[in-house]
């Protein structure tokens, strides 16, 4: 019964082995799928739907959703019993270019040099903070 015992270990371990063989061998393209498939984000290539960035239509569309979130958070603000923002204002203050006030000093500086020039030459002075903001204006494009 023993000697038996042992074959019958030796033969079990064998034909394992050698099914495993077998399936591996065949099951090769199923490694080389692993991670593919419908829900595979590897090899995706992302579309883009809509307009391309930085266009009119895109800029038209990200003004569109923040005015959505600004009455949103009017709407928040109204119900705290706060004041609620002019939304317009609010929109152009969080996309209207953002000047350094580095930059900004640095213009001032130039505006009243100018406007010592034009003194001298017997011209009126400029206001100095539409000036100011003028240049700005120019200098973002």
């Amino acid at each position: 019964m023993q000697e038996a015992f042992g074959v019958v270990i030796f033969a079990v371990v064998a034909i394992a082995g050698v099914v495993a063989l077998i399936t591996f061998v065949i099951s090769r393209k199923a490694y080389d799928d692993i991670g593919r498939g419908a829900f595979a984000m590897r090899d995706d290539v992302p579309t883009r739907s809509g307009p391309p960035p930085s266009s009119p239509a895109a800029l038209r569309e990200r003004d569109e959703e923040i005015r959505q979130l600004l009455a949103a958070r009017n709407e928040r603000r109204s119900r705290k019993g706060q004041a609620p923002l002019d939304v317009e204002a609010e929109l152009e203050r969080l996309t209207g270019p953002a000047v350094d006030p580095g930059l900004r000093d640095e213009v001032r500086q130039l505006v009243i040099a100018r406007n010592e020039r034009r003194r001298r030459a017997g011209k009126d002075p400029l206001d100095v903070d539409t000036e100011v903001e003028r240049q700005l204006r120019e200098l973002s494009g």
